[in-house]
């Protein structure tokens, strides 16, 4: 049952970033694409904005897709923590913890989520189990 647990939690949180990257790079699921994301993001002070869109999409879209096959999971921990420690700092830190007030409280669930998941392996439903 925990190799189950594993394989749903990765899969949720996984493919929820993989269509958080899709959003960025492609205008899917709603969003605004690399260029009306980017302007969203020179208006928070990352710059160049187009750039950092396209590279934290990337980093959302490969380290969801590696962390819902469980396909080398710390480095898709790390991808995914790093997008997230930038939306805290740039956006989300200033508010406080509590998500009421738009602050950092479900990005740091999610960090603890992968980087858990990252230290206690992605269990035998995953690739990484599979090739070790």
């Amino acid at each position: 049952m925990m190799a189950f647990g594993l394989l749903l939690v990765r899969l949720v949180v996984g493919l929820l970033f993989v269509g958080h990257g899709a959003q960025k790079l492609f205008g899917w699921f709603g969003g605004y694409g690399p260029k009306g994301t980017g302007g969203w993001m020179e208006s928070v002070g990352i710059k160049p904005g187009v750039a950092m869109a396209v590279m934290a999409g990337l980093m959302e879209l490969i380290g969801g897709a590696l962390f819902a096959l469980g396909l080398f999971t710390p480095l898709a921990a790390v991808l995914i923590t790093l997008t997230m420690l930038g939306a805290i700092a740039k956006v989300h830190g200033k508010n406080g913890i509590w998500s009421t007030a738009n602050g950092y409280e479900y990005q740091l669930v999610l960090i603890v989520i992968v980087i858990g998941i990252a230290l206690t392996g992605a269990g035998a439903y995953s690739l990484d189990g599979v090739l070790n």
